[in-house]
């Protein structure tokens, strides 16, 4: 037998037991990095690939020298892995830099190319298992290494050239420690390699390899964790500020009722649930003085922020020139002219705005495209009152709009709604609609207000069945009881 327990020997074991443990304790930490899934699959792998490169090195050692057909075969095959192994490795190094740099187009063709060596790599590896091409074993079963040996290691450094030109051509995607740890891990085995060719009785391959590697886990596990918890912080930021602003847009919004507790003529009440955090709905209603009550229901186009400070100022603008005015089509006018000379997004609100006569149970309404409001009649049902449309607010300067009159006799009620409603959709694709609206509201059209909106809210959650909710939706109920 060969094997000797000689000073070499014992430095080779020990770098082996080393490398093993140190290996597998870096799979345990990479599986619980905070890091991006496909990241760390390629880390498990290529460090799967040094446990096993390093064991069949290690199978080989302890193999070498026992007698038997047997034995060769399997020190053959041993080998072969081993030797196939360090291409895979290779391989798998020029993925991960072509992942890191964000996955470059032209990356892919680098990856290509190395492909195609690692498959010409693997082919001549099967072929020296057969011949005495890279390296044979002698009568007694020890390795020795042929005339073309360093052939075989052209195909790693072929592969290596290709990932330090990819380190090179994307540099501006690395951090610097993360593109020096990546070089560290594709030098240090050559300079191993140069020293052990001097000096052959040390594994120094093993030591660079195992210790590179680690030091490449190391500064990239770090670096992805870095950039993680910047998210996360930035993700909770982000969170606050939506939450800020959602507080903001209910505050801007009537949200106290009973809303006019000294007021007995009518009864009001509104809700709205936006999809997003914010939402691009608005209602609104204000006493423009003691025998005007201005009421709006809008839908602003989008969703989200923009959605909700677009309408934000248009409510805002509404409510100023409807107070003004104490005319619809005046205050319509007026707004969308305002809206007009800011809207670069080219961004528009549909709006029914009311104003009602407190006292002779007389409003009047301009409808710039928004949806038919529903109209309960004394001792009947809802039913939608299809009323005249005009042009949506913010998309074309100098619009004229219509008003009409709506006469609200006492027991009437008046539902507004945005199409967050009607657009509610089921596992089947099915809208809810405006009949099953009309459905929901004469459940109990008698109720008041808040009751009414509970029934259609209801009716609208058993409808979609737990489907997410795509649209914004806004409602508000007004009860007239007259003087």
């Amino acid at each position: 037998m060969v094997f000797e327990f000689s000073i070499g020997n014992l430095i080779n074991f020990f770098m082996i037991a080393v490398g093993l443990g140190v290996s597998v304790l870096c799979i345990i930490q990479v599986v619980k990095a905070p890091i991006p899934e496909r990241m760390r699959k390629l880390f498990v792998t290529f460090l799967s690939l040094v446990i096993g490169y390093i064991t069949m090195h290690l199978a080989r050692q302890m193999l070498e020298g026992f007698p038997g057909y047997t034995v060769r075969m399997a020190i053959q095959t041993v080998t072969c892995i081993e030797f196939m192994l360090s291409g895979f490795m290779t391989f798998l190094l020029v993925v991960l830099i072509r992942n890191t740099a964000m996955y470059a187009d032209k990356a892919q063709i680098v990856v290509s190319i190395v492909l195609v060596v690692l498959v010409l790599h693997i082919i001549m590896m099967i072929v020296s298992q057969f011949t005495d091409f890279y390296y044979y074993f002698d009568e007694n079963n020890v390795y020795h290494r042929s005339r073309l040996y360093l052939i075989s290691n052209l195909a790693p450094l072929l592969m290596m050239a290709l990932g330090m030109y990819l380190l090179i051509r994307y540099r501006e995607h690395f951090s610097k420690r993360v593109a020096i740890a990546y070089q560290i891990y594709m030098i240090a085995p050559i300079v191993a390699l140069l020293i052990q060719a001097v000096y052959s009785e040390v594994q120094f391959v093993i030591f660079a390899t195992v210790g590179a590697a680690v030091n490449m886990f190391a500064v990239i596990t770090d670096d992805l964790t870095t950039k993680y918890e910047k998210q996360k912080m930035d993700t909770s930021r982000i969170e606050a500020e939506l939450s800020m602003a959602t507080r903001i847009q209910v505050d801007m919004l009537p949200n106290i009722f009973p809303a006019f507790p000294g007021r007995k003529e009518f009864e009001i009440y509104a809700s709205m649930n936006p999809a997003k955090e914010v939402g691009g709905d608005f209602y609104d209603f204000f006493l423009i003085d003691d025998n005007h009550l201005g009421v709006v229901m809008a839908d602003v186009s989008g969703k989200g922020v923009p959605a909700a400070l677009f309408m934000m100022a248009s409510k805002i603008m509404i409510q100023n020139y409807a107070s003004m005015y104490k005319d619809p089509q005046m205050a319509l006018e007026a707004a969308n002219n305002q809206i007009c000379q800011t809207n670069k997004e080219d961004m528009f609100v549909t709006v029914w705005l009311g104003i009602l006569n407190i006292q002779t149970g007389m409003m009047s309404v301009t409808n710039a495209g928004h949806e038919y409001p529903a109209l309960k009649k004394p001792n009947g049902k809802f039913e939608l009152y299809k009323d005249p449309h005009c042009f949506v607010i913010g998309s074309m300067v100098d619009m004229k709009y219509k008003k009409y009159e709506m006469q609200l006799e006492k027991g009437s009620v008046l539902f507004l709604y945005t199409d967050g409603i009607a657009e509610a959709t089921n596992m089947e694709q099915e809208m809810f609609g405006t009949e099953r609206m009309l459905d929901a509201l004469n459940q109990d059209p008698e109720a008041m207000p808040e009751k009414i909106l509970s029934n259609v809210m209801c009716g609208v959650s058993g409808f979609v069945a737990g489907v997410e909710q795509f649209d914004d939706i806004t409602m508000l109920c007004l009860k007239y009881n007259g003087c």
